[in-house]
């Protein structure tokens, strides 16, 4: 498979988009207004303890306090508080598991400092989550301050390759620390794990130093900007090109080449081109589709992609796409085309939490089972965790993936202000309705007499066309007097009312 990543920059924004043998598959967006910010550390005070909810929340100076879940305490914070309970000879684990046992609000108390690191950004009305557990990426190693154990990558399949890395991490692990080996470290040397280690001891004794002296709230580390985090995580040995199209962000890439993989900074180029990168891939037209409900798949079929705050649904069609064979084998061929676009939607959108997949029912087992085997291939490059069901009898697939941020249809739109995310709107027909049962609460009230009705054009037609005049019939009704205004700048959702005696406006006075 073709491998490529393609880092654009401008002076508002920077994208690193992934290409999986010509076909874009992730895109990263980072802009100068909205920083990243997993992986960063902070220096924090809890402000509230939340036994029923085992939860604590944290100032770490943000708008919104920080989410602490005990599920998320290391511990090293697990240790302040003793217990009859605790041996000096249980494994950290066991500790934790039974200070857990006796309640967050053992562990934790109010305006107490605690180092802190971002494991999800804020979504919607949530503040950010984070850990206790702070974690120190390299590129081939975690470092994992206040633990002891060494571990290894599942995505390291090969157990002889298991037991080679774990014989020589274990005597580099230093006392007070935990090492996780990332999948980039399979076939490295020694050396190459004591070089990493060493730059990651050093970092982590300067942010030490930073959280002993700075009040809290304080940001002790920003995680790496976008581009060197993104080559330290997916520039490897499977990458056949990264093209840059600025020169600083070219020197940077060079420079971080240089230090971690030498061998692969003569596949770093500069784009000279005229033509602007994206384009030259043709990737603008897949980044616009990508905020679109309806997603087109070969032969005529589509999906359907609704985001709500719970969950994501996706429903396959068949549209134009008829086969030429029996039924069966056409609905397979239609679902076996889709679980491959719907995973390279969900890798594209940075679709998080649950979602759950309506695929075209099959009633026959095997083909069940070959869509779903064919669906969890798809994500096999997929970084991000993720647990995948089988197929249910309904034809779904319901599947969780990691949600660290929000998606891109979260982050690169925003709710229409007519039908606030909803998606559709209320009927003109509707509307006007509602504006006579306005006109019949004020009749009640017996208050005021003449009335401007202020609607935009086509909610006027409506009112006085389509063979009944309902201005006409509600003054002849009620003994008003009502004058109806057009505006423009009026939606179909609006209308605004006023006494015409003195121009007040009266739209709220008889609104349910």
């Amino acid at each position: 498979m073709k491998k490529e990543i393609l880092i654009n920059s401008t002076e508002y924004e920077k994208r690193v988009a992934i290409l999986e043998d010509d076909k874009l598959v992730e895109l990263q967006v980072e802009r100068a207004e909205t920083d990243r910010m997993v992986g960063d550390i902070y220096k924090g005070k809890i402000k509230t303890v939340l036994p029923g909810m085992q939860a604590a929340f944290v100032d770490i100076g943000m708008e919104k306090a920080a989410y602490l879940h005990s599920s998320d305490i290391g511990k090293v914070y697990s240790r302040h508080y003793d217990s009859e309970d605790i041996e000096e000879e249980e494994s950290p684990v066991e500790i934790i598991r039974k200070t857990r046992q006796q309640g967050i609000e053992n562990i934790l108390r109010r305006n107490q400092e605690i180092l802190v690191q971002i494991i999800k950004e804020p979504i919607s009305t949530k503040g950010p989550r984070i850990t206790s557990e702070i974690s120190i990426p390299g590129r081939f190693m975690v470092l994992v301050p206040d633990d002891d154990h060494v571990r290894i990558s599942r995505r390291i399949s090969n157990w002889n390759e298991k037991k080679r890395l774990k014989r020589i991490i274990a005597p580099l692990r230093p006392e007070g620390f935990g090492l996780i080996v990332r999948t980039e470290a399979e076939g490295k040397s020694e050396r190459d794990f004591q070089n990493d280690l060493k730059r990651l001891l050093k970092l982590w004794a300067k942010l030490k130093k930073k959280a002993d002296t700075l009040p809290a709230p304080s940001v002790i580390h920003k995680e790496s900007e976008m581009t060197v985090s993104m080559i330290r995580d997916i520039f490897t040995d499977d990458v056949h090109r990264v093209l840059v199209d600025d020169r600083a962000d070219y020197k940077m890439v060079i420079s971080y080449a240089r230090q971690v993989a030498p061998h692969l900074k003569d596949r770093v180029e500069l784009y000279k081109g005229e033509l602007p990168l994206f384009d030259l891939y043709n990737l603008e037209p897949e980044i616009d589709k990508m905020l679109q409900r309806k997603v087109w798949i070969k032969k005529g079929a589509y999906l359907i992609i609704d985001q709500t705050e719970a969950m994501v649904t996706i429903d396959v069609n068949t549209g134009r796409f008829v086969g030429r064979r029996d039924q069966e084998q056409t609905i397979l061929e239609t679902n076996l085309q889709a679980a491959k676009e719907i995973a390279r939607q969900i890798r594209l959108r940075d679709i998080g939490g649950l979602i759950v997949c309506d695929f075209i029912d099959m009633y026959n087992r095997d083909n069940r089972r070959k869509l779903y085997e064919e669906y969890k291939n798809c994500f096999k490059n997929d970084r991000a965790k993720r647990g995948i069901n089988p197929v249910t009898e309904f034809g779904l697939i319901e599947m969780t993936r990691e949600r660290v941020r929000p998606s891109h249809m979260q982050s690169l739109s925003e709710p229409c202000p007519h039908c606030a995310g909803l998606g559709r709107i209320i009927s003109k027909e509707n509307m006007a309705t509602k504006i006579e049962r306005w006109f019949k609460r004020a009749a009640a009230d017996k208050k005021y007499k003449n009335y401007h009705l202020v609607v935009c054009p086509p909610l006027a037609a409506a009112l006085v066309e389509n063979g009944t005049n309902r201005i006409e019939r509600m003054m002849k009704i009620y003994n008003f007097r009502i004058n109806l205004v057009r505006d423009t700048t009026l939606s179909e959702q609006e209308y605004k009312i006023y006494n015409a005696e003195n121009n007040t406006e009266l739209t709220e006075t008889y609104l349910i």
